[in-house]
C-alpha cells in the first residue's frame, strides 16, 4: 500500500459531456483476468486521496492523470459512505488486491463537471489510451457503486438546468435555439414544444442574439444566440427559471 495516500477517502469523477446529440461521461476501461478469464468493464475516473494535497485539489489531479483533462471546472457533488460499496461484486475485490488497495470502507468525495465536447476536441487535449466517452444511456453495469454516482449526478443537473444556467457549460459559445431546446430535451428526457420554448428563451435576458447566422446548412439559416454572463450578473437576483 503506498504510504502517500489516505487508504479511506477517495476521489470520483463524473465528467459530463455534450456533443449536440448525446449527453456522454467519460469513463476509464479497467482490464482484468478473474478466476482464468479476461473481463473488460469500465469505472468512473477515481483514486485515493494523498496526504500532502487538498481535495480539489486531489480531483484535479486524479482527472489529469488518468484522463488527461486538464483546467476543467470540479464541483463536488456528494460524499457515498456505504459500508459494503466496494465489496459487491467478486471482480471488484480481486481487482483492489490487483492494485494493491486496502479492501475496507473506502468513502468517495464524488465530483462533477460538465464540458462541450465539439471544444474539448478543438483544444490540446491529448487524451489517454483508456479513456472513453460513452452515451449516458448507453452506460453498461460498471465498476463498484458507480452506476449510482452517475445517476445522482445527472438528477443533480437535471434540478440544476431549471434554476441555474449550467445547461451553457455544455453548448458552444454561439448556438442556434434549436441547439439549446435539444439540450434541454436530452437532459430532461421530454421534447417540448418549439413556440413555448422560444417564448421561454425571450424571457431570459442571458440569453442573448447576435448577429451572424449559420453558413453551409441544408435549411434556413438560423440566428446565432450567446449566454451573456455579464447580463446574468446583472439579473441574478430575479429567480432563474426554465421550468418549460
Amino acid at each position: 500500500m503506498d504510504p502517500n495516500v489516505i487508504p479511506h477517502v477517495s476521489i470520483d469523477c463524473v465528467v459530463l459531456g455534450y456533443d449536440l446529440d448525446d449527453l456522454n461521461v467519460l469513463l476509464i476501461e479497467r482490464k482484468m483476468v478473474y478466476q482464468g478469464t479476461e473481463y473488460l468493464d469500465f469505472k468512473l475516473p477515481g483514486d485515493l486521496v494523498r496526504w500532502d494535497e487538498d481535495i480539489d485539489a486531489s480531483a484535479h489531479r486524479i482527472l489529469q492523470d488518468l484522463t488527461g483533462l486538464r483546467y476543467v471546472y470540479l464541483k463536488q457533488m456528494q460524499a457515498f459512505g456505504e459500508v459494503n460499496r466496494l465489496k459487491r461484486e467478486p471482480r471488484d475485490l480481486e481487482w483492489l488486491r490487483s492494485i494493491d488497495h486496502p479492501e475496507e470502507r473506502v468513502i468517495t468525495i464524488a465530483y462533477f463537471a460538465l464540458l462541450n465536447l465539439d471544444q474539448i476536441k478543438s483544444q490540446d487535449y491529448i487524451p489517454t489510451p483508456n479513456a472513453r466517452w460513452i452515451p449516458v444511456k448507453s452506460v453498461p453495469v460498471l465498476a463498484f457503486d458507480h452506476n449510482r454516482i452517475i445517476e445522482k449526478a445527472v438528477e443533480i443537473l437535471r434540478n440544476e438546468i431549471k434554476r441555474n444556467p449550467v445547461a451553457f457549460e455544455l453548448l458552444p459559445k454561439k448556438f442556434t435555439l434549436t441547439q439549446l431546446q435539444k439540450l434541454y430535451e436530452v437532459i430532461l428526457g421530454t421534447n417540448f414544444d418549439k413556440r413555448n420554448f422560444r417564448k421561454k428563451i425571450a424571457q431570459i435576458s442571458c440569453v442573448v442574439p447576435i448577429n451572424e447566422k449559420q453558413t453551409n446548412v441544408p435549411h434556413k439559416p438560423a440566428r446565432y444566440y450567446m449566454f451573456s454572463q455579464d447580463v446574468y450578473e446583472v439579473t441574478r437576483k430575479d429567480s432563474f427559471d426554465f421550468t418549460v
